[in-house]
């Protein structure tokens, strides 16, 4: 053992440091006090209505309109890939379920329908990259464009408006804000978007914990020329974490819609950087083998917290694109403070203290 690592145990700020650097503290921590900061900012220079039930519901439902494809992103991220192609094929989803319910379809077949084309794109990526072993972000980059085209083509490159009674009351309500505050006097009211999210959030914390897949996911991400002596199959793995994540995709598409009632292919260009941003900024690593569903789930929280609290205070959008993309690199920054040891910080902090 060095002399930095015997001396950074008696350090209590290096250990802290370093807590926070090797868990899945830093996201939550970096929660709190974003949360903190702009509860303040809001008192002294805003409304006040920062933390208000009502403006806490629609943070909600915004952090799970990215959490939810965030899940998929997360399987990929982890298994050290990338999919540039997500804002696209959500969208197509979406755009995909209002043309089905324009047409009359019931929603006990338009799901589905959605759900098999989120798992067919996803599919669809997976298996050129296991196959023909072409680098993921050059595929997706190329099926980003196609999905948009796509979806372009079958909305006749317009926005599609089902009829409101077409839409079905579960659908309408997923991904309500408005009041009541609370029911029963007590009982916060929660989103349902938030519910099924945190649902679907255990489901693949489980998956990624508890499976044969999931430690073969880790395990490919973390070294795939290992992991193929271990005997993992890697192309059918790469092609069912793409599938999966085309799963997620979907679902977020059905929340897409649910959130706006219309489809339109177009809004999907930029939003896969969201979703990307959400699992980096919650402790995903791009190199592969890192990543956890607290760390995205608090990713999506933090993006959704930055922009309410901007709001809040009137900061321009164009402000706010900075704020979040500084806290990317930030988090690109900590991921590879991770995975270089470094010594050199710990040797700085340990020469000013006492």
């Amino acid at each position: 053992m060095s002399a930095t690592n015997l001396k950074s145990k008696r350090n209590p700020l290096v250990r802290a440091i370093q807590l926070i650097l090797w868990s899945d503290l830093g996201p939550v921590v970096a929660l709190f006090v974003i949360l903190i900061l702009f509860t303040l900012a809001d008192n002294l220079w805003g409304s006040g209505r920062f933390l208000s039930m009502r403006n806490a519901r629609v943070m909600l439902n915004s952090a799970s309109l990215v959490a939810v494809p965030a899940l998929g992103m997360t399987i990929i991220i982890i298994a050290g890939g990338i999919d540039l192609s997500a804002g696209t094929a959500l969208t197509l989803c979406a755009t995909a379920l209002a043309i089905l319910l324009k047409n009359d379809v019931s929603y006990m077949a338009a799901v589905p329908v959605v759900l098999l084309v989120g798992c067919a794109c996803g599919a669809a990526n997976g298996t050129i990259i296991s196959t023909l072993r072409v680098v993921p972000f050059i595929v997706t980059l190329g099926s980003m464009t196609i999905y948009l085209g796509i979806g372009q083509i079958l909305s006749g490159e317009s926005t599609v408006f089902p009829p409101r009674e077409n839409i079905p009351a579960w659908l309408i309500d997923l991904c309500s804000t408005g009041k009541p505050d609370v029911y029963y006097g007590w009982l916060p009211n929660i989103p349902r978007s938030v519910l099924f999210a945190l649902v679907l959030a255990c489901f693949v914390a489980v998956l990624l914990r508890y499976t044969v897949f999931g430690r073969s996911v880790f395990a490919i991400g973390s070294n795939e020329s290992t992991a193929r002596l271990c005997g993992i199959n890697i192309p059918l793995t790469k092609i069912l974490v793409y599938t999966i994540a085309g799963f997620f995709v979907a679902v977020g598409g059905v929340y897409h819609f649910a959130n706006i009632k219309n489809g339109n292919p177009s809004e999907g260009v930029g939003l896969e950087l969201q979703v990307i941003a959400a699992v980096v900024v919650g402790g995903g690593s791009l190199s592969g083998g890192r990543g956890s569903v607290l760390g995205t789930v608090t990713g999506a929280m933090i993006m959704a917290a930055i922009r309410s609290g901007c709001d809040q205070l009137s900061i321009p959008n164009p402000y706010q694109l900075i704020i979040i993309g500084a806290i990317i690199v930030i988090a690109v920054t900590m991921d590879r403070l991770r995975e270089g040891s470094p010594e050199w910080l710990f040797r700085w902090l340990q020469s000013r203290s006492p």
